[in-house]
C-alpha cells in the first residue's frame, strides 16, 4: 500500500484525472455488465422457453409468457400477438418488429462506447503527464552541478514515467471491458433477431 501511495505521489498533478478517469470508468463499466448480463439472460431464457410454443403456434402460451416479461423479446412476442389478431400483414409485423428492436438498442448499447474514449483520454494523459515531467526534470538541469546532473536526470525521469504507467494501466483493464462488453451486446442483438425470425414465422405458417 506504502508502494501505491509513493507511485501516486511521484506521478505529479496529472494522476488525479487519471485517478478519476479510473473511478468514472469501473462505474460504468460495473453498471453496464450488470445491466448486459441481466438481459442477455431473461431475453434468451424465454426464447429458450418458448421454442416449443413456436413450434406449436400455442398463441395463448406466448400471450402469456410475454406479457408477464419485461424482456425485449418478451415486448416482441406480445407486439407480434396483438397484431396477429387484427392483421395478417407480414410487413407490417416485419415493420413492427425491426421497431421494437430499434427500440430495444439504445438501452443496450448506451453508455458502453465512453470506456473505449476514457481508455484514450486515460493514455493520452499519461504521456502528456510524462512529457511535462521531461520537462520539468530538462528545466531543473540547467541549474544543477554536473556531477549531480546525471541522478538529477534519472529519478526525474522515473518520476515522469509513473503517469505514462498509471495511464496504461487505466486504459488497458477499460478496453478489455470494452470489448466485453461489445461482445455481449451483439450476442443480445443476435437473440432479438432470431426473436424476429420466429415471430415472422408465424405469420408464414397462417
Amino acid at each position: 500500500m506504502d508502494k501505491m501511495v509513493l507511485f501516486f505521489q511521484n506521478g505529479g498533478a496529472f494522476m488525479v484525472p487519471i485517478a478519476f478517469i479510473l473511478v468514472a470508468g469501473l462505474a460504468i463499466a460495473l453498471e453496464r455488465v450488470l445491466f448486459l448480463l441481466v438481459c442477455h439472460s431473461r431475453n434468451k431464457s424465454l426464447l429458450k422457453e418458448l421454442n416449443p410454443a413456436f413450434q406449436r403456434r400455442d398463441y395463448r402460451m406466448l400471450d402469456t409468457k410475454s406479457s408477464t416479461s419485461t424482456s425485449a423479446v418478451g415486448r416482441m412476442i406480445q407486439a407480434t400477438i396483438q397484431l396477429l389478431q387484427r392483421s395478417t400483414d407480414r410487413e407490417a409485423l416485419a415493420n413492427l418488429l425491426e421497431e421494437k428492436i430499434l427500440e430495444a438498442t439504445p438501452a443496450i448499447e448506451k453508455r458502453t462506447h465512453y470506456l473505449a474514449t476514457l481508455a484514450n483520454v486515460a493514455t493520452l494523459l499519461g504521456l502528456l503527464g510524462t512529457i511535462m515531467g521531461l520537462i520539468d526534470a530538462f528545466t531543473s538541469l540547467s541549474g544543477a552541478e554536473a556531477s549531480e546532473r546525471a541522478t538529477l536526470l534519472s529519478s526525474s525521469i522515473s518520476v515522469a514515467m509513473n503517469t505514462t504507467a498509471f495511464g496504461l494501466m487505466t486504459a488497458i483493464p477499460l478496453l478489455l471491458i470494452h470489448t466485453f462488453l461489445q461482445s455481449k451486446t451483439n450476442q443480445i442483438v443476435d437473440t432479438l433477431d432470431m426473436s424476429e425470425a420466429k415471430c415472422l414465422t408465424l405469420m408464414n405458417q397462417d
